[in-house]
């Protein structure tokens, strides 16, 4: 099979003290994201759906939370050593779909640089990598603004 698809989604609490960091871009907030590392939902989403997509396990037995190397640990050093693994097992990044799940902050404007910076990140043009915003409609845990959600789709292909 030259193509496979992954998924991930991944769910943090918002807290006091904490920059909010999503996709690898700061965003100006109040509170960010509780976490063993930075927390980046987005990042952790993306890193899970490729990992996925490649059978080769998840970002957790990578970088498990037990581990207090991964303290605050910068989330894109685990989307690196996953590209690596993907590319050491032939396979490359075709396009991504991200979906965020947050009450508040206000997404949209932030959006394209999230975009950008994944695209960036996956060595893929912007044009391979969506990112959309929903709000949670004030229901749950995300919708009382207690939380932010991703969930992530990618195809990946086989190198030539």
């Amino acid at each position: 099979m030259n193509v496979r698809v992954g998924s991930g989604h991944d769910t943090h609490r918002l807290v006091e003290g904490r920059p909010l960091i999503l996709g690898g871009v700061r965003v100006a907030y109040a509170r960010g994201l509780a976490g063993h590392s930075d927390a980046d939902v987005v990042l952790h989403a993306v890193t899970d759906a490729l990992l996925g997509a490649a059978a080769l396990g998840d970002i957790g037995d990578l970088f498990p939370d037990t581990d207090p190397r991964n303290k605050d640990a910068d989330s894109r050093i685990f989307l690196a050593a996953a590209l690596e693994k993907l590319a050491a097992a032939g396979w490359r990044v075709g396009n991504l779909d991200v979906t965020l799940f947050a009450q508040e902050p206000k997404l949209g404007p932030v959006k394209q640089a999230i975009r950008a910076n994944l695209a960036a990140l996956l060595g893929v043009s912007a044009d391979a990598v969506s990112v959309k915003a929903k709000t949670g409609e004030h229901v749950g845990h995300i919708g009382r603004g207690e939380a932010i959600g991703c969930h992530t789709v990618v195809l990946i292909q086989k190198q030539s």
